[in-house]
């Protein structure tokens, strides 16, 4: 008798054991992509990975659902007072990591913590005006000039805790640019639907669902571990293997093999996001080029030598395998430019004539210079540098690829530490703006043209821009968008390349939300 309960026993710890094993497998999403968020701070950095995975533990007073709408989230509802003056009303009953309450005095706090000179998000922030605390849960925000976009802009500052911020002497955003850490670098608190556990930079960051949030989960994840893998091989073997369960950046040559593989699926679309190369045309001469005492890139024919230079169908069909869309337009959606042909045409691809541009400009034997790249941001971003580099030298410029992992590139460029530079641009918003002010503007106060790291000054851009900021009339809007998009390509300020594609590669029972701002949303996750 002993003996057979003993046996029942065993088997029925056994069932058990196995079950709670089964679910807490299911309920573990372990995901990768080549590298690393740069940091916990949500203010600190405006770079999409970091945003992504900072955004499960922040959030912001408006957001997003599947289809990119706009929907509250800590604000329950907003109005539109005057032209200048909005007034949000807060959701009550919403707490913190740490169990405080949320309240206007966090509003007023990350509004204004997200505008100082150190945080990456100070343009968004700068544009939501003068915010005021009413009551306990409500606030104005006072605007110095019309904003056409404000709840975009708005969606875009996370809330943090005043009390914990000033706790652990982090009032003011992590300067990452100077490689400053502070406590927010490494520990987080939010109201957010995940809790940070750890953070291992480079190596892992772990999650855990908040049980006392204040939304609704529609999936079943319970637990986010993050590990970064830099390896294409590597990613895509720890897919195939099942140590993982998505890779959100897929290598572009792996996908035949993925969509073949049994266990596998993978997900696709465009990205509101377009890739480019920068040039440094403010300073008298370069700081990493063998031209000395004239900066060859402030010639408009050396400019669009180096565009016309560019075999972009060989970079589309070699490098990207298909997995791009070939764009003139520095704008992430054709959407942003009301997907006008005409600004989306590319200069053509034409050696000869480029190869004259640069005889003219006075470098008929080119020159040397420095491309700084990202080598795990962006989908194959070292690989295309590299290609770019053997396009140009045929027009005699002799490129030398300097590619970093983010966190050391990005360091290095928000300085201007450059001479050529890659970068990309996008997200959930489709409005040129937030293209046109942080980006392709002058560098001027509050954050405008921050991401201008070529240093332009450009008037006639500055003023069509900053006009098409403020302008309430969508038709008049439209023109002025446009007329300055038209002024930055005669310019060629920047070197367009393509938007990129975003497949994602998961096992077959990982159901997700693919969005084209390339976010994932671990509340939407179910494992089966």
């Amino acid at each position: 008798m002993v003996r057979k309960n003993s046996a029942s026993s065993l088997v029925a710890v056994l069932v058990v054991s196995f079950a709670l094993g089964a679910n807490a497998w299911a309920q573990v999403l372990r995901w990768t992509t080549q590298g690393d968020l740069q940091t916990v701070d949500p203010h600190s950095q405006n770079e999409l990975l970091t945003n992504a995975i900072n955004g499960q533990v922040y959030e912001t007073l408006v957001g997003r659902d599947r289809q990119l709408r706009l929907i509250p989230v800590l604000a329950l509802g907003w109005q539109q007072l005057t032209p200048t003056l909005w007034r949000m009303q807060l959701r009550p009953n919403v707490k913190f990591h740490d169990g405080q309450n949320f309240s206007a005095d966090d509003v007023v706090f990350s509004v204004e913590r997200a505008q100082d000179p150190a945080s990456g998000l100070r343009v968004y922030a700068s544009a939501l005006g003068e915010v005021r605390k009413i009551d306990s849960f409500t606030v104005e925000f006072s605007l110095g000039k019309v904003n056409p976009i404000f709840l975009e802009h708005v969606a875009l500052v996370p809330m943090m805790s005043k009390s914990w911020c000033e706790n652990h002497d982090a009032v003011k955003p992590q300067d990452f640019k100077t490689r400053e850490i502070r406590f927010t670098t490494l520990h987080a608190n939010g109201t957010g639907p995940f809790v940070l556990v750890s953070r291992q930079p480079d190596v892992k960051t772990v999650f855990r669902r908040n049980p006392g949030w204040w939304g609704h989960f529609s999936g079943n994840v319970q637990e986010v571990v993050y590990t970064p893998i830099k390896s294409d091989p590597a990613r895509t073997a720890a897919l195939l293997s099942g140590q993982i369960e998505l890779v959100l950046d897929p290598a572009p040559q792996d996908l035949d093999r993925l969509r073949a593989a049994r266990d596998i699926k993978v997900v696709e679309g465009v990205e509101n996001r377009v890739i480019f190369i920068g040039m440094d045309q403010g300073r008298d001469e370069l700081l990493y080029s063998s031209v000395k005492g004239r900066n060859p890139f402030k010639d408009l024919r050396v400019r669009t030598a180096l565009y016309q230079a560019v075999d972009i169908e060989t970079l589309r069909k070699s490098v990207m395998h298909g997995q791009a869309r070939p764009t003139g337009a520095l704008s992430p959606s054709p959407l942003g430019i009301f997907n006008d042909a005409a600004l989306e045409k590319r200069l053509p691809f034409d050696l000869p004539r480029a190869r004259m541009l640069m005889a003219q400009a006075g470098f008929p034997n080119g020159f040397d210079v420095t491309l700084d790249c990202p080598n795990n941001r962006y989908v194959n971003d070292e690989k295309i540098c590299i290609a770019l580099a053997a396009m140009w030298a045929q027009i005699g410029v002799n490129v030398s690829v300097n590619a970093q992992p983010r966190a050391l590139y990005f360091a290095k460029t928000e300085k201007l530490d450059v001479s050529m530079y890659m970068l990309g641009w996008g997200g959930a918003i489709t409005d040129q703006e937030v293209t046109l002010t942080p980006v392709l503007r002058s560098r001027g106060p509050n954050g405008v043209g921050y991401y201008n790291w070529g240093n332009y000054r450009n008037p006639k851009l500055d003023e069509l821009a900053s006009a098409s900021s403020v302008e309430p009339e969508p038709g008049k809007r439209e023109q002025l968008i446009k007329d300055a998009m038209r002024e930055h390509g005669e310019q060629v300020h920047h070197i367009p390349l393509h938007r990129q594609m975003i497949p994602w590669a998961m096992r077959s029972n990982v159901d997700v939300v693919h969005r084209p701002d390339n976010r994932l949303e671990w509340q939407w996750v179910t494992i089966r």
